[in-house]
């Protein structure tokens, strides 16, 4: 009897009055391999497929395989499953366990899902990005063609807010689970340990003090990896090590989740693939090492980065939830109390951080040009959609207005990335189209060689042919990717030759121009992307020897990323295989060692220059064009500012903030640079050198950012000075902290009752009150309330410090004077 078994009758008596459900039940409550198998004999599934998405590999495989020996069969008959690269199903079965990216394929095929009569999205709290998708797919499907198809979302730890305004006011249920507690210990890295020699430690501690097997979460297969081998000899014959992480062969993963042998235990070492979904038979500790890694995108560079980071609160609940399944459990948690109560509360959803450009051309396959077109939890964001449309209109995958192209529809049909597809479909029209995707199967896989091995893809190239044996690589993974190129086009045969070092530079070009690489002068392997960004191999590296490269993975650091995998080009090759990409151009840069502009005809690939001839007649506007790219490298602050402009600038950034509505223009330093060529670029003309701009009128520069009914209210909005009771004016600062400021003189300021004001009435000025020395004696934005409820302590402070300064009882009908007191008449 599993704690979802008590809700069951629940949910089916839902299921038949809704289409639409949310169930929330914790780990080990048996929502994936119960919920499935309950609903076979509900009355609306009539002849109708049930279809559950899980969101790894490992997961639908052991889920199907368990359900399958629940009924007594294997896998393929009324239970089968659907991966990628291997299949289990036949005409017989009723549940089919899917990888998320499965199901876009099938609702791609047939919108209606005909086959199907429920679709069920199991660990939806991880919040993947093909899961985010496809309940978007599906629920248009829903309410478009299918009213009768079911819908059930499950999840562990679910916000069930978000979820809940998409899919409308639709019931959730909730499974309180199995109740066994867990002793949760902290045990926080020591100031300067390794992350690898504390989870050894742990370890250690928790086979000496508890009993049952142990399951460890590391961020990655590094770490699994560099912990195994610490452990390795140091745990004795009863103590089993077993890895678990996607890369690992299926037996391998198999090995890990079943139970350790009668009388030994088993040490599981495991990324957040154990996290949700699998069931580890025997685990009764847990270790949380307290970090995740998750691939964040970067619109700008087009470049993914793996960030390793703390987990989310949602997630240590995950996996301390792990220890209680079958008796009271343990959890350590590798850091400390405090820090617990810091963790944020969920992992950011994938859609939120992740390259959209597979995302963009499903959409665009089933007909939405505009994220808007759908209902989504979290909407893309716009400059992520922005980027992947640009990417795919550069591929030749959409036209100028976002539709689907017939190139772009047969590298979708392909299901690889829209890069590798294209370098797919194009090799084969070049005629390397067996290398093209081995290439795509490589670069879709994990590293067949790791890190230690060099960058150089051709060696991946020689492992995939069998040219080159090498010992620590698995050959049912070698078998695995030949199986993807398979898919993708062709395998190699006996006998084939692995393509020329070149031919793999020539193809990852066409799938990365973006990542075209040209070595900076110096000795460093440094080079210079066509993206603009910067990139660097490590120092050792053969590949360093070559000037230009094509760089598909990198670790996306914003400074200087680090080449990870690569492979030589040349030069003439992009010349005729990128020419659709290279441009033409006059421009001007700036030269700081002759502190001047210098202009020239330059062709480039991107940010890459290929070539370039100085020019000698330079037209005015190029030169202009130059200056402002000297401004945007030295920054704004490099213009004449002056105490005008600089005040002008934080007036019009106190309205803007006010009166967002009225459309006052942006003037941080980010607007500013961005629009030179609009507010910079008029005021430049018959200027040629640096020297020059110290002539420039920056302050009627800047007053033409403002239409000109907004130069008249200007000044009485945001006045520059003030006229105080003894009739002087006063500049007010409104660059000052909390300004705008006003400072005087406090008998200066007898009779004024009432604070004033600027923006019609909204912002009270600051008044900074000095004594006779000028220095500040007090700040308020509440003139009345200082001369009632401060000032007689200030007046009884002063009086005999500034005796000829008049301190009068009753400021509010004094005199305002400047100087000291005034003599007597004679």
């Amino acid at each position: 009897m599993l704690p979802i078994d008590a809700i069951l009758p629940e949910l089916k008596a839902v299921l038949e009055q809704t289409q639409t459900a949310l169930l929330q039940a914790p780990p080990g409550a048996g929502k994936t391999t119960r919920v499935p198998l309950a609903l076979l004999d509900a009355p609306w599934r009539g002849s109708g497929k049930i279809l559950m998405l899980e969101p790894r590999r490992l997961a639908a495989r052991s889920a199907a395989r368990y359900m399958a020996a629940q009924l007594g069969e294997q896998p393929g008959q009324t239970v089968g499953y659907r991966t990628r690269l291997d299949t289990r199903v036949s005409a017989t079965t009723r549940i089919e366990v899917v990888t998320e990216g499965i199901l876009t394929r099938l609702i791609q095929t047939d919108p209606m899902l005909e086959d199907y009569a429920a679709v069920i999205f199991d660990e939806f709290h991880e919040r993947s990005l093909q899961a985010d998708l496809g309940l978007a797919l599906v629920r248009e499907s829903q309410q478009a063609l299918r009213e009768d198809l079911r819908l059930l979302v499950m999840s562990a730890t679910l916000d069930a807010g978000p979820i809940a305004r998409v899919l409308g006011d639709v019931p959730v249920i909730t499974s309180e689970g199995r109740a066994f507690p867990v002793e949760v210990c902290y045990r926080p890295l020591p100031r300067n340990a390794r992350l690898e020699d504390q989870v050894v430690s742990v370890i250690q501690e928790a086979l000496r003090d508890q009993e049952g097997s142990l399951l460890v979460f590391l961020p990655g297969a590094g770490e699994i990896r560099r912990v195994e081998q610490q452990l390795r000899g140091a745990l004795g014959d009863r103590v089993l090590v077993a890895p678990l992480y996607g890369n690992l062969r299926t037996e391998q993963q198999d090995q890990a989740i079943t139970p350790a042998p009668e009388g030994r235990r088993k040490v599981v070492l495991a990324t957040a693939i154990a996290e949700t979904s699998l069931t580890i038979e025997g685990i009764r500790v847990v270790i949380d090492a307290g970090q995740q890694r998750r691939a964040v995108f970067d619109p700008n560079s087009g470049m993914t980065r793996l960030v390793t980071g703390r987990l989310s609160k949602a997630s240590a609940e995950q996996r301390k939830g792990r220890a209680g399944r079958v008796e009271p459990g343990v959890c350590y948690r590798l850091w400390s109390e405090s820090e617990q109560y810091g963790l944020a509360d969920y992992t950011p959803p994938e859609i939120l951080e992740a390259d959209l450009a597979p995302l963009v051309l499903e959409l665009a396959q089933w007909g939405a040009r505009d994220p808007a077109d759908l209902a989504w939890i979290d909407p893309p964001p716009l400059a992520h959609w922005r980027q992947a449309v640009a990417l795919l209109q550069w591929l030749d995958m959409l036209d100028a207005d976002g539709a689907i192209t017939a190139h772009g529809k047969a590298a979708r049909n392909l299901g690889s990335h829209p890069r590798l597809a294209h370098m797919v479909l194009t090799g084969r029209a070049l005629g390397l189209g067996g290398p093209a995707a081995a290439l795509a199967a490589l670069l879709e896989d994990r590293d067949l060689l790791g890190p230690g091995a060099g960058a150089d893809m051709h060696e991946r190239i020689r492992v995939f042919y069998g040219e080159r044996r090498d010992g620590t690589v698995d050959a049912a993974r070698i078998k695995a990717v030949r199986k993807a190129a398979a898919r993708l086009g062709e395998s190699p045969s006996a006998g084939d030759l692995a393509p020329p070092e070149m031919e793999v530079g020539r193809l990852l070009a066409l799938a990365y121009p973006d990542r075209v690489a040209r070595r900076r002068p110096g000795n460093a392997p440094r080079y210079q992307l066509s993206n603009g960004r910067g990139a660097a191999l490590r120092a050792d590296d053969p590949l360093a020897r070559h000037d230009w490269l094509v760089a598909p993975e990198l670790d996306g650091r914003a400074r200087e990323a680090t080449i990870y995998l690569a492979a030589p080009v040349e030069m003439p090759v992009l010349e005729q295989d990128l020419a659709g990409h290279i441009r033409e151009t006059e421009e001007a840069i700036w030269d700081d060692d002759k502190g001047t502009v210098i202009a020239r005809r330059v062709r480039k690939l991107g940010e890459l220059v290929l070539a370039e001839k100085r020019l000698t007649n330079v037209a005015p506007e190029l030169v202009q064009r130059g200056l402002m790219a000297a401004v945007r490298k030295k920054g704004l602050a490099s213009l004449p500012w002056n105490e005008e402009s600089r005040q002008w600038r934080a007036r019009v950034r106190l309205l803007a903030a006010i009166f967002p509505e009225e459309g006052w223009p942006d003037t941080s330093d980010d607007t500013l640079l961005a629009t030179l060529e609009q507010w910079l670029g008029p005021f430049l003309s018959g200027m040629n050198r640096w020297s020059d701009l110290a002539g420039l009128d920056l302050m009627t520069a800047l007053n033409s950012l403002l239409e000109y009914p907004d130069q008249q209210r200007l000044p009485s909005l945001a006045p520059t000075h003030l006229t105080i009771p003894t009739g002087q004016r006063v500049r007010l600062d409104y660059t000052a902290e909390n300004g705008p400021v006003l400072a005087a003189k406090l008998q200066a300021l007898f009779g004024w009752t009432e604070t004033p004001t600027v923006a019609a009435g909204r912002v009270p000025v600051v008044l900074h009150l000095l004594s006779p020395a000028q220095r500040p004696l007090a700040v308020t934005a509440d003139l009345a309330s200082f001369w009632r409820n401060v000032y007689p302590e200030v007046r009884k402070d002063m009086r005999g410090r500034y005796p000829k300064h008049p301190w009068p009882e009753d400021p509010f009908t004094a005199e305002a004077q400047q100087g000291t007191k005034k003599r007597p008449a004679r």
